[in-house]
């Protein structure tokens, strides 16, 4: 467990006791072979309940365990090679409109709850839930106008068996290109000000404003609550940080720096991801070569009429 993050570490569990252990304590499945692991594969694939994206994941997860349990195995080729993965189309993300953004924008500033103070933040940086959750005001250089993501809290499952079944720990980001320095507009800079006059310390955290971080599933609470509030559908708080690449790619902003600004490990996760974005602003450059076309064509043909009617 130590080599991974408490929250992967869940995932894996989540994964493995979930869908593989029940299979392998199902007669007849009781041996690891080529045949029980298509079987595996093909009942996972076959689930009508699991999306495609959480069939790949199951499946990578049970391809690892596997290249660890059968390491110098015989049997290591023909089971790993027996293992069929889905493939996961494309999908539309989920983003508000503009004008669904702007309602919950004045929603947030009219509620006057600092803790909110979160929602623009990520509408403006695209940074995730659990990184605001653990932004620090440290975090946070009003000189240079920038903020630095250097933590994510998230709250996983306790393994020990005492406690709580839960808790919350603060950690890395997703990767090591999560961690990065992002400039902040101005107009949250000075809401950042105006909020930190409360709190000196700068190790609090920003949305809690003391030393223990603010839980993000109640975070995502009272996302919902604003939402309700601005009469907006209710959406994931995910839907926040697709908003801010949305609005991003819509402003012309080049796919390296908004990649970089998300904090991906490359290009090519941000280009397939908001690919029907990318399309989007695709079709509006070819339409703003069409009107140049239109619009030399209309110029020429009364350059022409005129050198007719001179003649």
């Amino acid at each position: 467990m130590n080599r991974v993050k408490p929250s992967t570490y869940e995932s894996y569990y989540r994964c493995i006791t979930k869908y593989v252990l029940p299979f392998y304590q199902e007669q007849g499945h009781e041996q690891i072979s080529a045949q029980s692991t298509l079987n595996f594969s093909n009942q996972i694939n076959q689930h009508q309940d699991i999306c495609g994206a959480y069939k790949r994941k199951i499946l990578t997860i049970y391809k690892t365990a596997l290249r660890e349990l059968l390491r110098g195995s015989s049997e290591y080729s023909p089971v790993l090679s027996a293992i069929a993965m889905p493939r996961v189309a494309g999908k539309d993300v989920q983003a508000f409109t503009m004008k669904e953004q702007r309602l919950i924008e004045k929603a947030v500033i009219d509620s006057q709850d600092k803790r909110l103070l979160g929602i623009l933040l990520c509408f403006y940086t695209g940074i995730r839930l659990g990184e605001v959750c653990g932004l620090k005001w440290g975090d946070i250089d009003f000189e240079a106008g920038a903020m630095v993501v250097v933590r994510t809290v998230s709250r996983v499952k306790n393994f020990n068996g005492t406690g709580r079944k839960t808790s919350l720990t603060v950690g890395t980001p997703k990767s090591a290109h999560s961690i990065r320095k992002i400039p902040l507009p101005g107009f949250l800079l000075s809401l950042a000000r105006k909020f930190r006059m409360d709190s000196s310390n700068e190790n609090c955290f920003v949305l809690s404003d003391n030393e223990i971080p603010f839980d993000p599933r109640k975070y995502q609470k009272l996302f919902q609550a604003i939402l309700k509030r601005s009469g907006v559908r209710s959406r994931k708080f995910h839907a926040i940080r697709h908003t801010f690449a949305t609005r991003a790619l819509e402003l012309g902003v080049d796919i390296k720096t908004l990649s970089e600004i998300l904090g991906h490990s490359n290009v090519s996760i941000t280009l397939n991801i908001y690919a029907h974005s990318m399309f989007d602003q695709k079709k509006k450059a070819i339409e703003k070569l069409n009107a140049m076309y239109v619009m030399h064509s209309e110029t020429s043909l009364f350059a022409v009429a005129n050198s007719v009617v001179n003649a």
